[in-house]
């Protein structure tokens, strides 16, 4: 048995043994940057990530009856527990062949006021008008008699997995996701809203990072979430080595009578929701937003006529900011100081992404039609060819 299969081996083991699934640090990938305590969104804290997973039925695509491979991610800035504590916040899209409701307010008044939703292309509406109704519930406007809100919910398509237009998203699985909702290690792969996607030739799904670092004498943390579901193949990249093309005949996906499309090879999307505690203001969120399709690009992300790239940024920082009566004042890091931001937003997506594959589990969902799952050994023995394997 070869050295890489018998590491990998090893490591599958270990981890099945401590019911934790392999991350890509794990694999060996040699990364940049030191990470958070647990190398997720969650590492800036108050963040709270929730998920509602709906796997069942295999076999033949019935519209209405599955099989069902989607659901529902949820994200809270300041966590479920603080109700309205809007957060500074600023979008961007890389190309908008995609949705994230609920962008026009936070741009106009730098203002994210909702937790984020993410979900399926056409689950975008019931996932809204759920949340809009647990803000009711809720009282999430603490008393206030007179409100109105903008929900942001974002989506990319598994249809190719999933009974899309079976519909199979209820506000249960909304509130579900809402309630499971809690900080620390969260899970990857194959949940939530990343369930039945896919991303550069192999099984996709939901991945995290974080990144800590200094700013002269204070250390600041950037997390980053990505539901990823883009890109071709031949395009993938991992830690500088040609991954994509170094395992191009290997594990294609397989179609069984797939639905009539006209997706060309690229096309899908991802979206990308960057956290920190770095002090900013809206206009220089917009600043780290503009950078994630950094992240994004190196591990073979193009930005494809068919693809949904969409992107938020927030701080958690001045928390006393939003005050609909009085004058606040608030704190906000110098321009001239932001590259380790910059470097720390593409760095935690970048290795996010490649977390989502790593996790990701081979899947079979409508038709037959089937995802697999990005080959452990296989990464294992292509990063140490190109000596870009770090040996624990």
């Amino acid at each position: 048995m070869k050295k890489a299969v018998i590491i990998y081996v090893a490591l599958f083991f270990h981890f099945q043994f401590f019911g934790q699934k392999l991350r890509a640090r794990d694999l060996g990938v040699p990364f940049v940057g030191t990470t958070g305590t647990f190398n997720a969104i969650t590492d800036v804290k108050g963040v709270e990530v929730g998920y509602s997973t709906l796997i069942s039925g295999n076999g033949e695509n019935k519209v209405g009856e599955g099989p069902v491979r989607t659901g529902v991610t949820a994200i809270f800035p300041r966590g479920k527990a603080k109700k309205y504590s809007p957060v500074y916040a600023n979008w961007y899209s890389l190309n908008g062949n995609g949705e994230m409701t609920g962008t026009t307010w936070v741009t106009e008044s730098g203002f994210l006021e909702t937790p984020i939703m993410i979900t399926n292309t056409n689950s975008v509406g019931v996932v809204r008008d759920a949340v809009l109704k647990w803000y009711v519930d809720t009282d999430w406007y603490s008393g206030e008699d007179w409100w109105y809100t903008y929900p942001v919910v974002a989506e990319t398509y598994d249809g190719f997995l999933n009974d899309i237009y079976g519909f199979h998203v209820k506000e249960k699985h909304v509130l579900e996701a809402i309630k499971n909702s809690s900080s620390g290690k969260i899970a990857e792969g194959n949940v939530g809203g990343g369930t039945g996607m896919m991303c550069l030739g192999f099984k996709g799904g939901t991945g995290t990072s974080s990144r800590v670092f200094k700013i002269k004498d204070t250390t600041y943390t950037v997390g980053a979430i990505v539901q990823s579901n883009f890109g071709a193949k031949r395009n993938l990249s991992i830690a500088g080595v040609p991954v994509g093309l170094e395992l191009k005949d290997t594990f294609n996906y397989k179609f069984n009578a797939p639905p009539k499309s006209r997706r060309q090879e690229g096309d899908g999307s991802i979206i990308v929701i960057v956290a920190t505690d770095v002090p900013l203001l809206p206009h220089q969120l917009k600043r780290i937003a503009q950078r994630i399709p950094l992240g994004v690009g190196i591990v073979g992300g193009r930005g494809s006529n068919g693809s949904g790239d969409i992107f938020l940024a927030f701080s958690t920082a001045n928390e006393t900011a939003f005050n609909r009566e009085e004058t606040t004042t608030v704190k906000t890091m110098s321009n001239d100081r932001l590259m380790p931001v910059f470097e720390a937003t593409v760095q935690a997506v970048e290795e996010a992404i490649i977390n989502a594959m790593v996790a990701a589990e081979t899947m079979e969902g409508i038709n037959g039609n089937k995802a697999y799952a990005l080959p452990h050994d296989l990464l294992i023995k292509t990063l140490k060819k190109y000596n870009r394997f770090n040996e624990k």
